[in-house]
């Protein structure tokens, strides 16, 4: 299993603090099945700004004190940048750091609204040759209110990646039914973790999938899997026609 959304560096972020955080998270992550894990510090989200080359140096020190451990784990370089102004100027520079040095790039929307210019934003991610990947749709405040913004962004060439503790429901009751509303409706394309920690803000890796297989069969849990493995490698991933999210019937009416 690979995750492709995980805060392990220790000390850049509200993640790891310290790398003995990161051992137990390694070693948690492990425990559920997770041979390679793609980090994915914030940037420029108001808090943090992690440079690309600070990451990839941060990597690859994580990665040699797992081998010292013999912790059977890989870590990749990524970035979670917060979508604003700057964003495609700095990807212009050389400045943002893709999942694993691939076309696939992280854009995190604000929790409380999806910003106007975020749809010419990601169009002009995919002039530049990049897949823009949204992070945590599930958790966005106006989305939960209109899913069709999600619809729009997707049916535009962008994808999505779903928490796995929003399927668990560790986000609540809401943030679980969007999270099943968007799988229906094919408009998430990926399960990562988000890890922060090993406590309030773990893996969840193997609960959700067990959740999703239980729920939509092995086929789905395959696709998720197989998708990650994909984006690691570059290569195009499994996306369905996007569908509008259903309205739910109240006491038998629309």
């Amino acid at each position: 299993m690979i995750d492709i959304h995980c805060h392990i560096l220790p000390g850049i972020d509200d993640g790891a603090q310290h790398i003995d955080n990161s051992i137990d998270m390694a070693k948690a992550a492990v425990q559920e099945g997770i041979h390679k894990i793609i980090a994915t510090p914030h940037h420029k989200n108001g808090r943090y700004d992690n440079t690309k080359q600070e990451i990839v140096e941060k990597v690859a020190e994580l990665n040699n004190r797992l081998m010292d451990e013999g912790i059977p784990l890989t870590i990749l370089p990524g970035q979670e940048p917060a979508i604003n102004g700057e964003l495609l100027e700095d990807v212009q520079k050389g400045e943002i750091l893709s999942l694993n040095n691939t076309q696939y790039q992280f854009v995190e929307l604000p929790s409380s609204h999806v910003p106007r210019y975020t749809t010419q934003m990601l169009f002009d991610l995919q002039l530049k040759g990049l897949t823009p990947v949204i992070v945590h749709p599930e958790r966005n405040m106006e989305i939960q209110e209109r899913p069709e913004l999600l619809y729009n962004m997707i049916e535009k060439g962008a994808l999505a990646q779903l928490t796995a503790g929003a399927v668990c429901g560790k986000f609540g009751k809401r943030v679980k039914n969007l999270s099943f509303d968007l799988i229906e409706a094919n408009l998430v394309h990926f399960i990562a973790s988000d890890a922060h920690n090993i406590y309030k803000r773990a893996f969840n890796m193997k609960q959700a999938f067990d959740i999703v297989e239980s729920k939509y069969g092995f086929d789905m849990v395959y696709l998720f899997e197989e998708n990650a493995e994909l984006l690691v490698d570059g290569q195009n991933v499994y996306k369905e026609v996007p569908q509008h999210v259903k309205k739910k019937k109240f006491l038998g009416i629309f």
